[in-house]
């Protein structure tokens, strides 16, 4: 295959995402899960890549970062990928493909879409009938957002402000005012 064309630079917001092949499982248990957390914890530091959101679905991902150097993203996504597919194969001594194909990537560029997509991502088990709320979904950082206040890029104040806005359909509208982190 040929190489991947996107530009990730340091500073952006990127969605990165993908699924099981046929829309299969790619986790299947408990472990499976924080197995891939502490390898996406692991390569998210070693390849400075900061994680803004994830949430891990049965059969797929969806992780929200924002790379602190230049075109380290595919070094990132293909050491954690690599890695978790080995420990898997092993695990369950299964051969092939795990995932449909690359990874997807998507830039994020405005404050909106930053905000909104960090709610899609976090409402991801809600919307699919696992949980009533998102702070029930033991795979997503959603809790550590509303606890430590690493707060989507910069937009919220503070964890409540951001559990206000991905709970609250009343508060899903944004101030205007507000600008990309580092724009």
């Amino acid at each position: 295959m040929p190489g991947r064309r996107t530009t990730f630079l340091a500073g952006g917001f990127h969605h990165l995402y993908n699924r099981g092949v046929d829309r299969g499982a790619i986790f299947f248990s408990d472990d499976n899960y924080r197995y891939f957390m502490r390898l996406l914890m692991e390569k998210a530091e070693r390849y400075a890549v900061r994680m803004v959101a994830f949430c891990l679905m049965p059969n797929h991902y969806h992780l929200l970062i924002r790379p602190g150097f230049d075109n380290n993203v595919s070094r990132f996504i293909n050491g954690l990928l690599g890695s978790y597919v080995q420990g898997l194969d092993a695990e369950r001594h299964r051969v092939g493909p795990l995932f449909q194909g690359r990874t997807k990537s998507v830039h994020v560029d405005r404050d909106e879409y930053l905000a909104h997509l960090a709610r899609y991502i976090h409402l991801n088990p809600v919307a699919a009938g696992l949980v009533a709320r998102p702070q029930d979904w033991p795979y997503s950082d959603y809790t550590d957002i509303l606890e430590d206040g690493a707060l989507i890029g910069g937009i919220f104040v503070d964890g409540a402000a951001y559990r206000r806005f991905v709970e609250e359909p009343d508060a899903s509208e944004l101030p205007a005012s507000l600008k990309l982190a580092g724009s």
